[in-house]
């Protein structure tokens, strides 16, 4: 994780995952590269014409208010150990933070999720949800404040289908950096009955020679996926979740399911999401 891209707001949740990408910076020597995106109106900037126009004055006052929090920003304690870029650009949120993510080479966003509680509401509708969705890299949601962020239990939810397995690797990866043990988890619905015996030998087949160093199979009953995943990672207390994400089919298609109200407020770990 050499180049950890944070979009940074000032909000609570944004530094929730500035403290976050902090630590993972520290385990694997990386960057932190900051991005503040100044969304104004049309009628206070055109960016094509920065410089030039009228309201010149008051584009260089909202740079400036966004430099000032970021200098408050960067003196927190837990940023004294690593090496901070920060840039303030005039852009669409989504737009520029899946831009820079590619022109700046990132291999990690970490991204706060606004809202006080929801697995839905941390996904669907916003600038999350599309990151998530678009990036070409992983995006860990930070939702709650963690003060010691560590990566020993990281649960895998999936239902274990070829089209995983080239993504898988990237989870592996993951996983390693922090010499995580990973969860492979199989939610079984009512609905969505299968046997415990094929879906473990399903399991294994998909792990089958891949680097993956320390790992457990576990299938878990539930009402929903969507709560199966929830309620496993609070009994082994993961410190993260991880999921696969479609392009176009994005949170929906991962959990094979419609994402449920039941959840509203259970996701409280932060996620990690990796493109199929």
């Amino acid at each position: 994780m050499k180049k950890i891209l944070v979009p940074i707001d000032f909000s609570e949740q944004a530094e929730y995952a500035a403290k976050v990408a902090a630590k993972i910076a520290e385990r694997t020597n990386g960057k932190l590269l900051f991005l503040h995106m100044l969304d104004l109106p049309s009628d206070v900037i055109d960016p094509s014409n920065y410089g030039k126009n009228s309201n010149s004055p008051t584009t260089l006052l909202y740079m400036k208010r966004a430099q000032e929090k970021f200098d408050r920003l960067t003196k927190r304690y837990y940023l004294r150990n690593v090496e901070i870029e920060k840039s303030v650009l005039f852009h669409n949120p989504f737009d520029g933070i899946i831009e820079e993510s590619k022109k700046l080479g990132a291999n990690l966003i970490v991204m706060g999720s606004q809202g006080i509680s929801g697995f839905e509401e941390m996904f669907v509708g916003s600038n999350t949800e599309k990151v998530v969705r678009h990036s070409d890299v992983p995006v860990l949601v930070v939702k709650n404040e963690i003060d010691d962020f560590q990566l020993n239990d990281l649960v895998f939810a999936s239902d274990f289908d070829e089209e995983y397995k080239p993504s898988f690797k990237n989870v592996v990866e993951f996983a390693n950096k922090f010499d995580a043990k990973v969860h492979l988890l199989r939610v079984i619905t009512p609905t969505h009955f299968e046997s415990s015996y094929k879906i473990k030998e399903k399991i294994k087949s998909f792990v089958e020679n891949s680097d993956i160093k320390d790992y457990t199979i576990n299938l878990y009953n539930d009402t929903s996926i969507e709560e199966g995943i929830i309620h496993f990672g609070k009994e082994m207390n993961a410190d993260a979740i991880a999921i696969n994400t479609h392009r176009k089919r994005g949170l929906t298609h991962i959990l094979n399911n419609s994402v449920s109200g039941g959840i509203t407020n259970h996701a409280i770990r932060p996620v990690v999401t990796f493109k199929v």
